[in-house]
């Protein structure tokens, strides 16, 4: 059996941007689909957002598809199961905080165990643009790459790839259901 878990942003929900066409897309491929609502969504805490994305089943046959906020927390699940799931994509990812005064910001890790996560995911591909105005950009997806190897794909001029306050409604990404087999 074929899964995708696919993991919201900072104030999303299963119906924000491109998660409900993905899922209805990769149903259409055979995929069971769980987008699960993380709580206090507003504001991303690993403590509080991990218990919920390790209480998903995760297999060899699994796809873990992440947007913003969604991609440290996908990097922290794969730290964290005893499995090698088949693919995970992060979508505007990043692993640093993303201001310049270094604050902390509460879904990162303060370190990652690079080979660790490496070990536990067949096919890992970063999608970031380069002009995400978040600071979600291609630089964090070479340093993502860097640490962790896989696929590095920089978006021209397709800024977060959805976001309300920067009105990128991206309500399609074809181009992200085409990587998945």
């Amino acid at each position: 059996m074929k899964e995708a878990v696919i993991l919201h942003g900072t104030a999303e929900t299963a119906e924000s941007f491109w998660l409900p066409y993905a899922k209805s897309e990769l149903e259409k491929k055979g995929y069971t689909v769980s987008i699960p609502q993380l709580p206090e969504a507003e504001a991303p805490d690993l403590k509080n957002w991990l218990p919920t994305a390790l209480n998903e089943t995760y297999t060899e046959n699994t796809v873990l598809i992440g947007h913003s906020a969604g991609c440290p927390l996908i990097l922290s699940v794969l730290e964290n199961i005893d499995v090698k799931i088949k693919q995970a994509i992060l979508v505007a990812g990043y692993a640093r905080p993303k201001s310049d005064d270094l604050k902390p910001e509460p879904i990162l890790q303060q370190t990652y165990d690079w080979a660790r996560i490496r070990n536990n995911v067949g096919d890992i591909i970063f999608i970031n643009s380069d002009n995400d105005p978040w600071g979600c950009d291609d630089v964090e997806g070479k340093y993502m790459l860097e640490n962790i190897g896989g696929t590095l794909i920089i978006r021209k001029g397709e800024g977060h790839m959805g976001s309300d306050r920067f009105n990128q409604p991206y309500k399609e990404f074809p181009f992200l259901i085409k990587l998945i087999d």
